[in-house]
């Protein structure tokens, strides 16, 4: 049974994040190269502000804040999940190559498939899913022994492994590419968010209507995959065929994620392991709050980022990657 301290702890903190949100979402709406000042934000979300402020509020700004939030969300849940089934805190859709797999799809369909980026938004995400899936049947083969069956610490060792073939793989790709279509894949893979358009938002925003109840459905599973293997199956849990439920969904999360914002790592690392030190390690708890935290990094980020330097901003991958990697050493070192 859970605590009400902590119920009540959850709660304050999942309010503290939405202000938090909140404020950066304003913050953001007004700051850019276009220019809307703040006084103007509420007469042209009410529809009383010109052609211009509609055009940079609702076809620019508003878009891409929304789709950041989106996908730091789901990044943040990939990485709860991943955490979870493979009992290792350093997982983490970036680290373990499932973004690289992803990225590797998505390089290849956009230079050897004749489609202008505008034309396949919807597709983009599936691409991602079957290269990421493709990405982790491989790290599954390869991390897997007959005796011992699955182990946390060989998927991770092996995932990183993968991370690094795929990143050299497109590389070679798109050394002979068009300069046009290198430009957008280096942008991709700098973590630049590159889908800023309504349409991307329809496009992320089904995978996670749907894994984020379904997730929260299984918290229970995760918790159990999060202790020993011989208490798992004690309590009637069967690790194969959860595992490999949940990684298909921690897959997908991750694949609709990056698919829209480009390469992004350590939003899935640093989200769960501060949630998990807010309110202890029940998924219950800490899903709620990873998710919102998530949301709330990548969008802190993209807002610095893109204000930064001008006029291209600096990418929200390195963004994050600045924070991320510094604490990614820190819990290699403590292991």
């Amino acid at each position: 049974m859970i605590q009400p301290a902590l119920i009540r702890k959850q709660r304050i903190i999942l309010l503290i994040l939405m202000f938090l949100i909140a404020f950066t979402g304003i913050i953001g709406l007004g700051m850019g190269s276009a220019a809307l000042s703040y006084d103007r934000l509420l007469p042209t979300i009410l529809g009383q502000g010109t052609f211009k402020e509609e055009f940079v509020l609702f076809s620019i700004r508003l878009p891409r804040m929304i789709i950041t939030l989106l996908a730091g969300m789901a990044l943040a849940l990939s990485g709860s999940i991943l955490q979870g089934i493979t009992r290792n805190d350093l997982a983490e859709p970036g680290i373990i190559g499932i973004n690289s797999g992803a990225g590797v799809a998505i390089t290849v369909f956009f230079l050897y498939f004749p489609i202008e980026v505008g034309s396949f938004v919807y597709v983009l995400p599936l691409v991602a899913f079957l290269g990421a899936l493709v990405t982790a049947l491989l790290i599954y083969l390869f991390s897997y022994k007959r005796k011992s069956g699955l182990q946390p610490v060989n998927l991770v060792l092996t995932g990183i492994g993968f991370s690094f073939a795929f990143s050299g793989a497109m590389i070679v790709l798109i050394s002979s590419a068009e300069r046009q279509k290198v430009d957008f894949i280096a942008k991709w893979l700098a973590g630049n968010i590159w889908g800023t358009d309504w349409p991307f938002i329809w496009a992320i925003l089904p995978w996670l209507v749907v894994l984020i109840p379904f997730t929260l459905y299984k918290a229970n599973r995760l918790n159990l995959l999060s202790l020993s293997e011989p208490v798992a199956i004690g309590v009637g849990v069967s690790l194969e065929k959860e595992r490999l439920t949940l990684m298909l969904t921690a897959i997908a999360l991750a694949a609709s994620a990056v698919s829209v914002t480009g390469e992004i790592a350590f939003i899935g690392l640093l989200a769960p392991h501060i949630a998990k030190a807010l309110v202890g390690p029940r998924h219950q708890l800490s899903i709620p709050i990873a998710l919102l935290l998530g949301g709330f990094l990548l969008l802190l980020a993209d807002t610095i980022g893109r204000n930064a330097v001008d006029p291209e901003g600096i990418p929200a991958g390195i963004m994050v990657a600045l924070i991320g990697a510094p604490y990614f050493i820190y819990l290699l070192m403590k292991k």
